[in-house]
């Protein structure tokens, strides 16, 4: 995943431990003193090849594993271990099931989420889709790709709902949501559905590890009023903070360190824009309103 890419098609998108995998490499390779031209020479390959092993942009094939790391001067134990490693990572994500619904660009988004510690999101145009309803997600979607037949339809509400299941692992990552106002008063499915959302809202929001903030009309101008975007951090020390954003037809996956600080910094002046106690009350307000 580098700085600046765009998402395209393709359902290959790199599960998080192959990432992880490829940082390692990179590191192997130049505590070696190994140049990229020197370890592509080992494999009779392009120098292109090596970089795209270590972005995790490629499969890591265990014999190309194996090579390298016999190159970087790495011992039996260490060569068998990451050979294993590189074998379950080359294994599809559950979501690869669902590749004919799962657009190419957003099935990294998927694999970033499964493996993050952190999410922090902000959505100034519908509920995050970690946190809608069945009903929510339909109407979303459908409006989304109008000439879905029922069926493709129904695998992308499924798609999302079992997204969900990770707010509910003992392990759970932290979900800091910043949602606008007008969120709340886009009718999405009618005022049943957005009843029972804003509901869903209200209770998810008691839960330890997720903080739901509304800001409200009455903040004016800010610094977010733009596109939406999810920060990811990550346990695992070889990974960077990466920020994804979307545009019209695919999505932007940034991990420069000056990319990520400015979506950081703007997500928490937005999260002072509001508080606990008012968001609640603006969104049992709004229960109310489609009562």
């Amino acid at each position: 995943m580098s700085e600046g890419r765009q998402g395209t098609g393709g359902n290959s998108a790199p599960t998080v431990l192959r990432m992880i995998l490829g940082r390692r490499l990179q590191e192997r390779r130049q505590g070696a003193g190994v140049s990229l031209e020197a370890a592509a020479k080992a494999l009779r390959v392009t120098p292109l090849t090596i970089r795209r092993l270590e972005k995790a942009e490629v499969g890591l094939r265990p014999l190309y594993v194996e090579l390298l790391l016999q190159t970087y001067g790495a011992d039996r134990q260490e060569i068998d271990e990451f050979v294993a490693l590189a074998e379950r990572a080359n294994e599809p994500g559950w979501w690869h099931t669902y590749r004919d619904v799962l657009p190419g660009w957003f099935s990294a988004y998927v694999s970033l989420e499964t493996g993050a510690r952190t999410l922090r999101t902000y959505e100034p145009h519908y509920v995050t889709g970690l946190l809608q309803t069945p009903a929510y997600a339909r109407a979303v979607l459908g409006g989304g790709f109008p000439n879905d037949n029922d069926e493709d339809l129904d695998r992308r509400v499924d798609l999302r709902l079992r997204r969900q299941s990770l707010l509910d692992r003992p392990d759970a990552p932290t979900l800091w949501v910043v949602m606008e106002e007008a969120v709340l008063h886009r009718v999405v499915g009618g005022p049943e559905v957005m009843r029972e959302q804003i509901e869903r809202l209200l209770e998810v929001s008691e839960l330890a590890h997720v903080s739901v903030d509304v800001v409200p009309f009455t903040a004016g101008a800010h610094v977010g009023a733009c596109a939406p975007f999810t920060y990811f951090r990550f346990e695992a020390p070889e990974l960077p903070d990466i920020v994804y954003t979307e545009i019209l037809s695919g999505a932007m996956y940034l991990d420069q360190r000056s990319d990520v600080v400015a979506h950081l910094e703007a997500h928490n002046r937005m999260s002072l824009l509001t508080s606990d106690a008012d968001s609640r009350a603006l969104l049992n307000r709004m229960r109310k309103e489609y009562s």
